[in-house]
């Protein structure tokens, strides 16, 4: 059996959103703030997790991943207003 993965948003120090995903949330946000983790969020410090989903498999979030790249920044903002995860302001 495969283990759970996990697709996230972060919100960049610019305001803009990051979408991935990863097989272990904590450790990759970690990486994400030492400037180490996407090349899309080393310029754009400090990132903080603004969403995420827990999902049973790679696939799954993979998939799940590209669905929400594919959003609009405001249809992005919305579902993580739906979601309660954070105080995110335009």
């Amino acid at each position: 059996m495969e283990a759970k993965a996990y697709t996230y948003m972060l919100e960049c120090g610019d305001g803009s959103l990051y979408v991935g995903w990863t097989n272990d949330l904590e450790k990759r946000i970690r990486t994400h703030q030492a400037g180490q983790g996407g090349k899309y969020t080393r310029s754009r410090l400090p990132v903080r997790l603004a969403y995420f989903e827990e999902l049973p498999d790679k696939r799954t979030a993979m998939s799940r991943e590209w669905h929400l790249k594919r959003l609009t920044h405001q249809q992005k903002v919305d579902l993580i207003d739906k979601a309660g995860e954070t105080t995110y302001t335009n």
